[in-house]
């Protein structure tokens, strides 16, 4: 029997309704006060019987910051996937990120290596990989720096070696590091939300690169690798690496809106996240642009998906295709 976590997020719920295609005993770990509507509307993007597939799942009340319900979760379990994560580049979620991220991801590990369970699969993310430089790749042997990292990039390198002090004590897990994902979700939060602030017009556009992968492309190489006999390794998932601002024209033809038109060098970008925190305080509402996330914008990040590809022989969907396909849904809930 399988046991997803995060089930409500963006991997998460596309990766149950890929599982739920073969798997009959699939278990999702989830807290009181999820809202299964997400995962539900998710499902509908892609069957109109996404009632009867998503009544398959078995959810179970629970939090990872809560070793015991884990322990409960984990009752019959062979198989985890562990989606579950707090994503935000907000300094104020500094606590919030690091305990659900860290410390949620050691509870499980502890669980899994205390209930005996085959295998563990982390999804953990390329902010936690090392950085190459302006024209260097970035592979699964890129060496960490924490300078100049985000709280989210550092929560997420802090779990991953939770995973490996895990396989170190006899845990049998894989991790990958997906690129940007691609995909349609809650439109407020996450890459989905970069959707409706384009349909809404953005003006800016930046110099910087990074990897996107389309979401069906992540949990498909999931399931592959969860069903291989690899153990102990991490794999990037990336599909293509794309400069933002091809990125956003793409995005714009798609969604039919005007693209970005202003390149916003550094300094427009320094200015910019100081003007959205002033705002912020007077709102009370959380900045859409961040110290970190206007620093990430203008830089050219590139990831090789080598070692996947080798090992798997996958032919990933091109970002186009997928921007394609995630503008369509967003489209489609416009009109609803």
């Amino acid at each position: 029997m399988i046991l997803v976590t995060g089930g409500t997020g963006l991997v998460g719920a596309h990766l149950l309704l890929e599982l739920l295609k073969k798997e009959e005993n699939i278990f999702a770990l989830k807290r009181p006060s999820s809202d299964l509507n997400i995962t539900k509307r998710i499902f509908s993007y892609y069957t109109d019987d996404f009632q009867n597939i998503f009544d398959k799942i078995n959810w179970i009340d629970g939090d990872i910051l809560d070793y015991q319900s884990i322990i409960y979760a984990l009752k019959d379990i062979t198989k985890v996937y562990h989606c579950a994560a707090a994503v935000s580049f907000q300094s104020s979620d500094k606590q919030t990120i690091s305990d659900t991220n860290r410390l949620g991801t050691a509870n499980l590990v502890n669980a899994c290596l205390e209930t005996g369970i085959e295998k563990m699969l982390h999804v953990s993310s390329i902010g936690a990989l090392g950085r190459a430089g302006i024209t260097g790749i970035v592979n699964e042997e890129s060496q960490w720096n924490s300078k100049k990292t985000s709280v989210y990039s550092t929560s997420k390198y802090h779990a991953e070696m939770e995973v490996w002090r895990g396989i170190a004590e006899g845990l049998n897990a894989v991790i990958v590091n997906p690129s940007i994902i691609i995909g349609p979700a809650d439109w407020s939060k996450g890459s989905a939300k970069l959707f409706d602030t384009m349909y809404h017009g953005l003006k800016f556009y930046t110099r910087g690169s990074n990897g996107f992968v389309d979401v069906e492309d992540v949990v498909k190489l999931m399931i592959i690798i969860m069903e291989s006999d690899i153990s102990a390794e991490r794999f990037i998932i990336n599909a293509e690496n794309v400069p933002y601002k091809q990125f956003f024209s793409s995005m714009a033809k798609a969604l039919n809106v005007k693209p970005p038109q202003i390149e916003a060098k550094r300094f427009l970008s320094e200015i910019a996240w100081r003007a959205f925190w002033v705002k912020s305080l007077f709102t009370g509402k959380q900045s859409s642009i961040t110290k970190e996330t206007a620093e990430t914008a203008n830089q050219t990040y590139q990831y090789s998906n080598k070692k996947v590809v080798d090992a798997t022989s996958y032919k990933f969907m091109s970002i186009e295709d997928s921007i394609k396909k995630t503008a369509a849904f967003y489209l489609k809930d416009l009109n609803n």
